[in-house]
């Protein structure tokens, strides 16, 4: 997570700190740290609420409503991008149905081409290789690019890791099919995979949340004394509150993350390994992607998506397989749903509150904040 947020997460706190409410010439004032000091408590105060309550809430979404709903109060209403609002609030809609999408579809794909297959062996050796090395190959060249390495430098690395993950998967496959060939375990032939797909969110998380905390933080930081080897000009986020907001959300994942992380893992849906892997490798493209586009999403926000993909595959493909044998009694087919739907109703509420509720809280602290200082 803190090396996505060094190296990719640049651009999505540059967005927050800059694009959520027009600061201008007022940047170095004061009231435009009160505005992120303000939206930041009133992001807190809901994420705890809700952290609470076991609730996946996004903290994307509760410090933009708070950036719009401090910076209101601070600037007038004219002052906030609400085009901007609206695109990136276009965004969270679009971001987990496309997470599901492709958590879904693969989790079809391996379902029909291993797990299901006839001769699940022979598919392991011949899918799970091919997917690893695509995996690391297409990471490598997505942190060159980052790094700005040269078209030559990015190419080479990108074949060298990828041919490299093929290979190390490849014989580890063999391994565990050597050890049992009859009946392999497949949660050990997927280790690799399930490894280097959490690898992969973890920095993907990093790039794109650390903008909740780095963006505001460096408009707070703008032209104070407390840090005068830092670069802190309009839009620029310093590499040092990068990798403090990394170390950050490390923490809190750590210490607070266990309800939210019991819910998303098998509150929805339960999670094998197979769903696992499709889950977090779905969640870390189009996480990255829009970290990529400087766009805030949620990374909680895509999982639960994915999470919900692969529960619908997994009835959808229980279904097919049903209506080729005896139908199953009315009861039997209900006990049978893998997705629990009352979560859909909960957790879609919780979204569509949260920015409303931070972008008040945030406003409210705002209010405070310049009546307790006389700003």
């Amino acid at each position: 997570g803190i090396t996505g947020a060094v190296l990719a997460g640049g651009a999505v706190s540059a967005r927050l700190a800059q694009g959520i409410v027009e600061l201008g010439d007022v940047a170095q004032g004061a009231r435009a740290p009160m505005v992120m000091v303000a939206a930041l408590i009133g992001a807190a105060s809901w994420i705890t609420l809700a952290t609470a309550g076991s609730l996946p809430v996004s903290t994307s979404h509760s410090i933009v409503g708070g950036i719009a709903g401090a910076g209101a109060v601070a600037f007038g209403p004219g002052s906030v991008a609400w085009g901007t609002v609206a695109m990136i609030a276009s965004v969270w809609v679009a971001t987990p149905i496309l997470s599901g999408a492709l958590a879904g579809a693969l989790l079809i794909l391996l379902r029909r081409k291993v797990v299901d297959a006839a001769d699940r062996a022979q598919g392991a050796q011949r899918w799970l290789p091919p997917l690893v090395g695509l995996m690391s190959g297409a990471f490598a060249g997505y942190v060159m690019i980052l790094l700005q390495g040269s078209a030559v430098a990015t190419t080479a690395v990108t074949l060298v890791l990828g041919l490299g993950g093929l290979l190390v998967t490849r014989q580890g496959v063999r391994s565990e099919l050597a050890r049992d060939p009859d009946k392999p375990a497949t949660r050990r032939l997927l280790r690799p995979a399930v490894l280097l797909a959490v690898a992969i969110l973890g920095f993907a998380h990093g790039a794109n949340d650390v903008g909740n905390i780095a963006g505001p933080l460096s408009v707070i930081l703008q032209g104070q004394s407390v840090a005068p080897g830092l670069n802190l000009g309009p839009g620029v986020v310093p590499v040092l509150v990068l990798a403090c907001g990394g170390l950050a959300i490390a923490t809190g994942t750590l210490l607070f993350g266990r309800r939210v992380v019991h819910m998303v893992g098998s509150g929805i849906t339960r999670l094998n390994a197979w769903r696992a892997f499709c889950v977090s490798l779905a969640t870390a493209i189009v996480v990255m992607g829009a970290s990529g586009l400087g766009l805030p999403v949620s990374t909680t926000h895509v999982a639960v998506g994915g999470v919900f993909g692969v529960g619908f595959a997994r009835e959808w493909l229980d279904h097919r397989r049903e209506t080729r044998a005896e139908a199953l009694p009315a009861e039997e087919t209900r006990r049978r749903i893998l997705v629990r739907r009352s979560h859909v109703v909960t957790i879609t509420a919780a979204w569509l509150v949260t920015l409303p509720i931070t972008a008040s809280l945030g406003g409210l602290a705002c209010l405070l904040l310049l009546w307790a200082t006389g700003v």
